[in-house]
Order: C-alpha cells, then structure tokens, then sequence
C-alpha cells in the first residue's frame, strides 16, 4: 500500500470516528432521507441555501465507516458552495466512485484539486457493493438540496 492510499485510509477512518457536522439542523431549508435496504445505512441529511449558497449542511444516522466518512467528509467539501458548483461535485465524486471516470496516474494532480481529500474514496470503484455506500449520503444531499427549492405551498 502506498503511502498516499495509507493517508486516505486513515482519512477515511478519523472521519468515521469523529465525524464533522454530525447533528440535526432545526433551521434547515432542505432535508432528505438516504436509505441503503442492503446493508441497513441510513443518514438524514439537512441542508441550508442562502441565495443559491449552501450555508450549512448537517447529517445524522448510521452506517459502515464508508458512507458515515463520506457523509461526514461531503459537509466538509460543500459548505460555502454555490448549489451549481455542489451538483458538479457530486458528478465528479459520482464518476469516480463508480468507475466511470477513474482518477489515473495522469489525472490525480485535477483530480485532487477538483475533489480534494474526497479523493480517498477513488478506491471505492474496485468495489461496487460499497457504492451505495459511498454515495448515499450525496444521493440526500442532492434530495434535501431540491426539497429547499420547492416554495412551502408545494411541500
């Protein structure tokens, strides 16, 4: 193992142990449900836009240390983003994780750039039962994220 694959093993591990923003969010605009009926994960996410800014992002549940990392890493990475820029975040963390646009020894300078330490999970790809692991967290974002934008009459 690489001394780069070691650190975002160990990424992957600290964010599971003390995740970063685990709580409720009262005042939240969105909020969203992930379950993965597999393995029995489940996160809520809650989710503050501002001006098509997210302003705070929260979760809460359980899960394996993948998706509870994840969970607790993509607060980290879309905290102060315009909406556009957390949807192609998620593209990109997507594309990866599942394969289709594998980080390559060409790429992980953008790579790292375009998804900073959400890069540890590049190695997800190799597994596609963990996945759903890896992504459910962002598939309630995305959900929570949408649920802000509909007026309260449509609720």
């Amino acid at each position: 193992m690489s001394e780069l694959d070691e650190l975002y093993q160990t990424l992957i591990l600290e964010h599971n142990k003390s995740p970063r923003n685990f709580r409720a969010s009262a005042g939240a605009t969105g909020h969203a449900e992930g379950r993965n009926p597999l393995c029995g994960d489940t996160f809520e996410v809650w989710v503050t836009v501002d001006h098509d800014v997210v302003t705070d992002v929260s979760f809460q549940g359980q899960g394996c240390a993948i998706s509870k990392a994840s969970a607790s890493m993509m607060t980290t990475a879309i905290k102060g983003k315009t909406v556009a820029e957390a949807e192609a975040l998620f593209e990109r963390f997507h594309q990866v994780v599942t394969g289709r646009a594998p980080i390559t020894e060409v790429d992980k300078k953008e790579a790292r750039r375009a998804l900073g330490c959400l890069s540890a999970f590049s190695g997800v790809s190799a597994f596609p039962i963990r996945v759903k692991c890896a992504t459910l967290a962002w598939h309630a974002l995305m959900k929570a994220v949408e649920d802000g934008r509909q007026s309260p009459s449509q609720k």
